[in-house]
């Protein structure tokens, strides 16, 4: 969600892919177009999860419209469990990870609340994966979407839930956004322009890459953007994932896809930008962007100057 417009520049909220409990904590990146970034608190985590599995990952974060900050994360930490408690079986981690998001908010994104779990499914949900959060224009509160096996010990593929919520202290139950008839869906993210919903969501198989659909309503009927199939098909399948989409100073749109086929140290996003998002297509446009470490599943918030100077300084 933008507020009034641009901001100026971007805050990205994410974690690290490493084989050690301290890259699945909450790391800021903060960049002036969206496209160079630099490491915050010198590449050291912002805020640690010290509740539930005491690591978190593939993290939303928010601005609400009294202008204070939100921040969900998946609660989940394979380097402490993946071996063990999940036996290093994903369908484990699917079926009997955590039905938590970790949660933490902020008035001034320098000083944060202390960490929560939110309950978001009940026992009949597998782990409640990658949370998102959009606001709903027309109802007037906010939407958190996630995906879940339903339920959890089936053989149903995965969909995308969604809770209402005003205050994100109580949420409503459960309820499924949407599902593709042939393979599991994961990762979304919805943003909102001229009076659309936009919709990506990573697709397990036909196609094993990112779709675009949009919508005029938040919960209703969507449909696929073709153009954005044809961008996708241009890369190698299976190795994309986690979007996230905002828009950049030139009123353009710049969507961020997570790859992740390669080693862990060198895990991190590629840009993808749109002229006009109501075209669908996406082109890859890395040429000019560099991030300073490897860095996995985000969100990226516009910010304002005093908000990006605020950042650098308190963490310099």
């Amino acid at each position: 969600m933008i507020i009034g417009g641009f901001m100026g520049a971007f805050l990205f909220v994410h974690f690290k892919e490493k084989f050690t409990p301290d890259g699945e904590q909450v790391y800021f990146g903060v960049s002036k177009d969206g496209f160079n970034w630099e490491q915050v608190n010198g590449g050291n985590p912002i805020l640690e999860s010290k509740l539930g599995e005491k690591g978190v990952r593939d993290f939303t974060i928010t601005r609400k419209k009294d202008n204070t900050f939100v921040i969900l994360a998946t609660d989940l930490s394979l380097a402490n469990n993946f071996a063990t408690k999940y036996k290093s079986n994903w369908n484990i981690v699917n079926r009997e990870g955590s039905k938590y998001l970790s949660k933490w908010e902020s008035e001034d994104l320098v000083h944060w609340s202390e960490q929560e779990l939110v309950r978001v499914v009940d026992d009949n949900y597998g782990c409640a994966w990658a949370p998102d959060i959009i606001y709903d224009e027309e109802a007037g509160d906010y939407m958190v979407h996630w995906s879940s096996r339903y339920p959890a010990q089936s053989d149903n593929e995965m969909a995308i839930y969604y809770a209402k919520t005003a205050d994100f202290i109580n949420f409503t139950a459960p309820v499924m956004l949407c599902k593709k008839s042939d393979t599991g869906i994961i990762d979304s993210n919805i943003v909102y322009e001229d009076g659309y919903y936009y919709r990506f969501v990573k697709s397990d198989f036909n196609p094993e890459h990112i779709i675009l659909e949009r919508g005029k309503t938040l919960t209703g009927t969507y449909e696929r953007m073709p153009a954005f199939d044809e961008e996708m098909d241009k890369l190698e399948a299976g190795q994309y994932e986690a979007p996230t989409c905002y828009k950049l100073p030139d009123g353009s749109w710049c969507l961020m896809l997570d790859f992740y086929g390669c080693e862990k140290s060198k895990q991190g996003y590629v840009p993808f930008v749109a002229k006009d998002i109501s075209t669908g297509r996406f082109v890859r446009s890395d040429k000019e962007f560099s991030f300073p470490y490897g860095f996995k599943h985000g969100t990226v918030l516009p910010i304002t100057d005093e908000e990006y100077d605020r950042i650098i300084k308190a963490y310099k």
